[in-house]
Parts: structure tokens; C-alpha cells; sequence
């Protein structure tokens, strides 16, 4: 093929002279004359191509390689290989052009490359303009909050369920992420729920003004749900009897400590878990239930504290309070920081003056 020949000659010409402005110059006439006819080729004379630019590519300079990747990464039918290695370079001025663009790598390229590369070109992967749930899965697994952002905000990409969640749990204290994935029409409801159960008042406030149409109304029912069932959860009568008994028998026993109560808590029994801390803190039955109730965590910090629990048992407490809502881990940790500060002495005072306050009411 006269072409191929050319090619060929020119190349060895400006490889052998050692003229890094010859190697260049010649990069660009080669990539010139494919992309003027890059429409008409067969793939045998693509890979031409591919074979003469690989060859040249070997001892260009970044600069040149930058130019290269952007000028080929539009193209469909670029040369398949030189796209590989442009896509895996170390350089992401060079790797990003095609790693965003690039219709010649496959998902199994874009995990391969996620998982070896830098947190850039995992930025570069997650600005595509389509993405299979297998790649965000990955992207998501080794990305940085960076990552996620671009991720969400990508109408084109397609998340599991399981990147769907992990999204969430990075919302939890990114109040710009919760916000972007709630905007997202394919969320599914269930994860809806879950995203907005976490979310603050800002966000949800925020979702219910800038939310399309469709999905402000899907949000609002949600919200309308959780906040029906938690103020059923407050305000249904709970009937402890059969835990005092259970719990003043492991008294007896002496069965009623520390892991007891994480074992009743780790079970979701709320009634023994009440009972139980009501016990372990010298306080009535009723006072432990009204702190465990309300929207407030000091109280179950200060029953916890005069208790005597180390702070996982007091973390396993608080997310059992109330069965449609998890505190989120900023609000949780809030809590530890207070738990820590928290003598017991002060605890066993105010639990003292809580229960005679309310003995005298």
C-alpha cells in the first residue's frame, strides 16, 4: 500500500533524525491525513494508522501527546490501540481527552484504568457522556468526593443500587451531594426515602424549590410519610411490662450489664432496650422513655452516661431510638464529642434532678 509505505518512510525519517520538531511535525501530518479521510477508511487501513502512530508515540513529548488525545478522542473510529495508550498515560493532560470522550474504550477499559490510576482520571472517566452501572460502581469504590460530585451531576452515567447507596452514605455529610442526588429522576424511591431521612431541613427545604415538577412531587409525599411516621412512633403508647419482668429476672441473675442491653439493641427490641438502660442508670422506666423520644440526644446521652457505657454501646442507642430515622454520622459524631466531654458524676446529678423534678409534677 503506497501509503502505508510513505507513512512508514517519513516515520523512520523523523524517528532516526533525533529532531524532536521532526517527530512532532510528522505526528501531525499523519494525524492530519487521518482525520481528513477518517470517515472513508477500512478498518485495515486504521490500523495503519494505528500501527504508524503507535510507533511514532513512543517518543513524543507530552505537550504533543495532549494534542493528540484531544484531536482523536471525538473520533469513533480512531485507531483503537493508540486510543489505549493515550487513555492509560500518566499524564492526565493527555489521558483526559480520551477517558472523557472516547467512544473506542469499553466499560472493562474504564474499570481497568479506574482502578490503576490517579483520582484525576477517575474525574476524567466520571465526566462521560454515558456510563454503565459497572464503571460507577468502581469509580465510586476508589473516587474522592470530587468524584462524586461529577458522578451525580452526570445525567449520562447509570448507578446500581449499590452506588445509589454508597452516594447516599456520602451525603451524609455533604450537603451539595445530598442535594445533587436528590435532583437525580432516577432515583429510586426507596433510596429517595433513605436520602431524605438523612438529609438536613436545608436540604430538604432546597429540594422542594429547585426539584423539577415531577420529582418535588415525589419528594413531598415522601417527606409527608416520614414525618407521619415518626410522630406515630413519638406517640404510640408502648407496653414495657414484659420487659420489667425480663429485666428485673437478669437482675437477679446478675445478667443485666453492658452487653445485655447492646444484645437487646442489636436485636431491635426497643422495650427491653428502655427498660434495660432505665435499670442500668438507676432511673424510672418513664423518664428514659420520654429522653429516648424526644428529638433531642442529651437526654439518652446523659442516661447513658450515668450508666457508664463506653461510646459504640451509646452509638448503637441512638440509631435504635426511633425506627424511621438514623441520625446521620455528623450528627452522631455531635453527640460523641459531647458523650466524651460528659462526666458521670454530672450525668448521675442530672438524672437525679430530672426524676425529682418530675416526681413533683
Amino acid at each position: 500500500m503506497a501509503t502505508h509505505d510513505s507513512l512508514i518512510a517519513e516515520l523512520e525519517d523523523a524517528v532516526s533524525s533525533g529532531s524532536k520538531e521532526k517527530r512532532v511535525e510528522t505526528l501531525r501530518s499523519v494525524t492530519d491525513l487521518f482525520l481528513n479521510s477518517s470517515d472513508q477508511f477500512n478498518a485495515a487501513q486504521i490500523d495503519v494508522f494505528d500501527d504508524v502512530l503507535c510507533h511514532l508515540i513512543n517518543r513524543i513529548e507530552t505537550r504533543a501527546l495532549a494534542e493528540l488525545s484531544a484531536r482523536l478522542a471525538p473520533i469513533d473510529r480512531a485507531p483503537p490501540e493508540v486510543i489505549q495508550r493515550l487513555a492509560r498515560d500518566n499524564e492526565i493532560v493527555v489521558a483526559a481527552p480520551v477517558l472523557t470522550q472516547s467512544a473506542r474504550l469499553t466499560s472493562n477499559d474504564l474499570i481497568e484504568i479506574a482502578q490503576t490510576k490517579s483520582q484525576a482520571h477517575l474525574l476524567a472517566i466520571a465526566g462521560r457522556g454515558q456510563l454503565e452501572e459497572a464503571v460507577t460502581d468502581e469509580l465510586l469504590s476508589r473516587g474522592n468526593s470530587e468524584v462524586a460530585h461529577k458522578l451525580a451531576r452526570n445525567a449520562g452515567a447509570r448507578f446500581s443500587e449499590t452506588g445509589f447507596t454508597t452516594l447516599i452514605k456520602s451525603a451524609e455529610k455533604d450537603e451539595s451531594l445530598a442535594k445533587r442526588i436528590g435532583l437525580r429522576l432516577d432515583l429510586p424511591l426507596r433510596l429517595l426515602r433513605e436520602l431524605l431521612l438523612i438529609a438536613t431541613e436545608a436540604v430538604r427545604t432546597w429540594l422542594l424549590i429547585h426539584a423539577p415538577s415531577e420529582a418535588r412531587d415525589e419528594i413531598q409525599r415522601v417527606l409527608a410519610t416520614i414525618s407521619n411516621e415518626v410522630s406515630r412512633e413519638a406517640t404510640t403508647p408502648r407496653d414495657f411490662s414484659a420487659a420489667r419482668q425480663l429485666v428485673a429476672s437478669m437482675q437477679i441473675r446478675g445478667e443485666l450489664n453492658e452487653a445485655a442491653l447492646l444484645s437487646f439493641v442489636n436485636e431491635k427490641k426497643y422495650e427491653e432496650i428502655v427498660t434495660a438502660l432505665a435499670a442500668l442508670c438507676s432511673a424510672s422506666v418513664q423518664s428514659i422513655a420520654a429522653v429516648m423520644k424526644s428529638d433531642r440526644n442529651d437526654g439518652t446521652l446523659v442516661a447513658c452516661k450515668a450508666a457508664g457505657l463506653k461510646w459504640p454501646t451509646v452509638n448503637a442507642v441512638l440509631k435504635s431510638r426511633f425506627a424511621f430515622h438514623v441520625p446521620p454520622d455528623h450528627e452522631l459524631a455531635d453527640a460523641r464529642a459531647d458523650y466524651l466531654i460528659l462526666s458521670q458524676k454530672t450525668a448521675l446529678r442530672t438524672l437525679r434532678y430530672w426524676q425529682v423534678r418530675a416526681e413533683n409534677h
